[in-house]
């Protein structure tokens, strides 16, 4: 996800992808877990998103 388009959503819907990714992660951690994780590279992905999901929230906190 780039933040040019996440920046043109509002605050609720960057909540409810935060909320989704959250899972995402979550359940990507299980998989590691048990060794059913094919792509490993997908838990790095999720993290960077939800990093950068909260960077814009703050950002719009700001002003």
């Amino acid at each position: 996800m780039k933040a040019k388009d996440l920046r043109k959503k509002t605050k609720e819907d960057l909540a409810v992808l935060l909320g989704d990714l959250a899972k995402e992660r979550f359940n990507l951690k299980m998989q590691k877990g048990t060794g059913q994780l094919s792509k490993p590279d997908q838990v790095k992905k999720v993290r960077r998103d939800i990093a950068r999901i909260n960077t814009l929230i703050n950002e719009m906190a700001r002003t």
